[in-house]
């Protein structure tokens, strides 16, 4: 089991360090989940990257959420990637296919979340041999 803290969290991941918006207790709610889902056996030296990716991926989520109950949205409302926008006559579009993964369902939702799954599927490729 991994003693990762939301200190060393916010140590490797600055993006998350203001507490009034990621409070520790939303940050340490998801590093336990993040340690469920998250094979130490087979991440070995990377397992604390791997629970930071997930815990990460999940406080964009949870941001994402919060930020649209503030305005009056429904939050879990589930989206996409955005591919286009307009505003009068003025447009841009993204190649969203460029920065996803196949398969990849609701871990596409954040680059932390592609960044997590990328190293997963590694991790989850071959054979272990236990002793």
């Amino acid at each position: 089991m991994s003693t990762l803290t939301s200190t060393q969290f916010r140590s490797d991941f600055p993006e998350f360090s203001n507490t009034g918006v990621y409070p520790d207790a939303l940050v340490n709610m998801w590093l336990t989940v993040a340690a469920s889902l998250v094979n130490g056996a087979r991440w070995m030296e990377l397992t604390n990257i791997g629970l930071e990716l997930v815990t990460a991926h999940h406080l964009v989520l949870s941001m994402r959420d919060q930020t649209a109950a503030a305005v009056g949205g429904v939050p879990g409302l589930m989206t996409g990637p955005t591919s286009a926008k307009s505003v009068d006559k003025v447009s841009t579009s993204y190649d969203t296919g460029a920065a996803t993964l196949d398969n990849s369902g609701f871990w596409s939702l954040s680059s932390y979340g592609i960044r997590f799954l990328t190293l997963a599927r590694m991790m989850g490729a071959g054979g272990m041999q236990i002793n």
